[in-house]
């Protein structure tokens, strides 16, 4: 059975960590298992989608949260 990935609905952040309850990027406790698509962003300060997600550190980001 795959384990669902949670989300931050603020900054968008992939949460890795099973069973957290808030984002470790930016703390928020607004978490949601409804989202789609994900970019992994390596550079954010050489990269265009980091710029427009407004992304500035290293990570996966969900592109759609609702």
């Amino acid at each position: 059975m795959a384990r669902t990935r949670l989300v931050c609905r603020d900054c968008h952040s992939v949460i890795e960590e099973a069973g957290a309850e808030t984002c470790p990027k930016c703390g928020s406790s607004s978490l949601t298992e409804d989202w789609s698509g994900y970019v992994i962003i390596t550079h954010p300060e050489t990269s265009q989608i980091a710029k427009e997600m407004e992304v500035t550190e290293p990570g996966k980001y969900a592109l759609k949260v609702r």
